[in-house]
């Protein structure tokens, strides 16, 4: 029984940390944080905000879905360092 429990009790704490984060970044340069990886939808993707509220993301807004520890810390300021002619 208590070989049991303790199966139980580790499994538990092994799988509590398997919802992801990934920041998606969108066409504009903003990011946001979101809860597992977004999934595609009739041309939207679906997935959760922090807060745990659904949102859909039209596919053109979005330019890059990656993992929190993988994501482009890079935002899009409008300044453009190359010359222009």
């Amino acid at each position: 029984m208590k070989k049991l429990l303790l199966t139980v009790l580790l499994g538990s704490f092994l799988f509590a940390g398997c919802a992801r984060r990934y920041i998606v970044t969108l066409a504009n340069g903003t990011q946001m944080s979101v809860i597992g990886k977004p999934k595609m939808e009739e041309g939207s993707y679906v997935c959760k905000d922090a807060l745990g509220q659904t949102v859909r993301i039209p596919r053109g807004s979005v330019r890059e879905i990656a993992p929190a520890s993988m994501a482009s810390s890079r935002v899009n300021s409008g300044y453009n360092t190359a010359p222009s002619k």
